[in-house]
């Protein structure tokens, strides 16, 4: 077994400096693993994991939540966003930093996608900061790393596969526990912007000057309230039974579509067309991981990897401490090379016995999954958020890097916080029971 196993990971690490798309890369390497522990009917098999790795009617939530932040992205969000993130925090000094992070937040949470939100808040505020003198690299930072808080803040699709590989795990519950982790992570990178802009001297010439360009906080407030809407209606439902999260994401692309058309007025019907392309894309890329990823889980558990590696850790050290520690490291590491969905079906069967053996709840363990795996999407060489940040903001990869140290810093403490302090993540959901 440990020649196989070394065949997968010379393999995967092949494919990967290939720059071979990870999808592929994981469906090769299950492939070429099976060859290799001569397994019989290899392609029947693969094909069947495949197929059964996305017929669940759970995953039918995420091309419904794809298309609704899709809508959301085209339907004039972003500045309705902009105008009331900057009458709540405009006045500070490094206003438009603050109001860059805290519109990620919320456009993150509403759209349900890290990477809508880079390209919709940074296409339209890193170009504003880069005029007002705040340093280009600093501004793609601020921009990658506030829009991974929206994984945590739902509803959130990552989250719905997490459940789905879990088994038995509430996605309500799991939308809630992630409520206070993300807005710990946002404010955490908000301090960490405050503090560099007031030691940089950036905005404290244009604070005032920005604020007089936004409206009124109420009638910035019932700009942005509709969108705001969207978390508390899917919430709402899920939570008093009235319809599921399934369900709920075709509510969400409904409102979406109500806000963009109807209310907003800025998505003409000529769009929809390109607008529903776009999300089946992305659609068509996330199920694929989502199938490649079940038929490489399904053929370590066959091999009982996640057995071995529960056994290997647990005599390793007794103390739930020390081994909350490894997985930490192991999944950072693993974010470094893997996007989050496959990452999340793969390890998640590996991992979260280990961390039901020492009394961690199923979701709580969940949200650590998440707020470790969101690191992974601003490190090279996979970080999705930091190359988009890099595209829209016109930067250098290495730079950018560089001047994310701090908040790299900043949501690693707040990682562990959300690891070792469970009521952070618990209290909420506890709340259902």
């Amino acid at each position: 077994m440990t020649q196989e196993l070394a065949i997968m990971l010379v393999c995967f690490g092949a494919l990967l400096c290939l720059r071979v798309p990870i999808a592929f890369v994981l469906g090769l390497v299950t492939v070429l693993t099976a060859i290799a522990l001569d397994y019989r009917n290899i392609p029947l098999t693969v094909a069947s994991d495949l197929a059964n790795g996305i017929d669940s009617f759970a995953l039918l939530a995420i091309p419904f939540f794809i298309l609704a932040g899709e809508l959301m992205g085209s339907g004039g969000l972003a500045r309705r966003l902009i105008d009331l993130a900057t009458v709540m925090v405009g006045r500070l000094p490094g206003g438009l930093a603050l109001v860059n992070t805290l519109t990620c937040m919320f456009f993150g949470a509403i759209s349900g996608s890290a990477v809508a939100a880079v390209s919709s808040v940074g296409g339209t505020l890193i170009p504003e900061m880069n005029r007002k003198g705040y340093d280009r690299d600093f501004n793609i930072a601020v921009t990658a790393t506030a829009a991974t808080t929206g994984l945590l803040i739902p509803p959130s699709n990552v989250m719905i596969v997490y459940a789905l590989v879990a088994g038995n795990v509430s996605v309500a519950a799991l939308f809630l526990a992630g409520i206070l982790p993300g807005v710990l992570i946002g404010l955490g990178l908000m301090a960490v912007a405050f503090f560099i802009c007031k030691a940089r001297g950036y905005g404290r010439t244009d604070a005032m000057a920005e604020l007089k360009k936004a409206p009124p906080f109420l009638p910035a407030l019932w700009g942005a309230l509709p969108s705001l809407l969207l978390v508390i209606i899917v919430l709402g439902g899920i939570l008093g039974g009235i319809f599921t999260a399934t369900e709920a994401s075709a509510i969400a692309v409904l409102w979406a579509f109500l806000l963009g058309v109807v209310f907003y007025r800025e998505i003409k019907p000529g769009q929809l067309v390109e607008i529903t392309l776009r999300a089946s894309r992305t659609t068509a890329v996330v199920l694929f991981l989502v199938a490649s990823s079940y038929a490489m889980s399904r053929l370590l558990t066959q091999e009982q990897v996640p057995q071995d590696v529960s056994m290997a850790l647990l005599e390793l050290s007794s103390n739930p401490l020390v081994i909350l520690l490894i997985i930490n490291l192991t999944l950072l590491g693993v974010g470094v090379f893997m996007d989050m969905t496959p990452a999340v079906l793969i390890f998640t069967p590996i991992f979260l016995p280990i961390a039901i053996s020492l009394g961690i709840d199923p979701v709580h363990f969940g949200i650590i999954m998440i707020a470790n795996l969101s690191i992974g999407l601003l490190t090279p060489p996979v970080g999705t958020c930091l190359f988009v940040g890099a595209g829209v903001g016109n930067s250098d990869i290495v730079r950018v890097s560089k001047a994310m140290i701090p908040f790299y810093c900043v949501m690693v403490v707040a990682l562990l916080v959300i690891t070792f302090w469970a009521p952070l993540s618990m209290t909420l959901p506890n709340l259902l029971k």
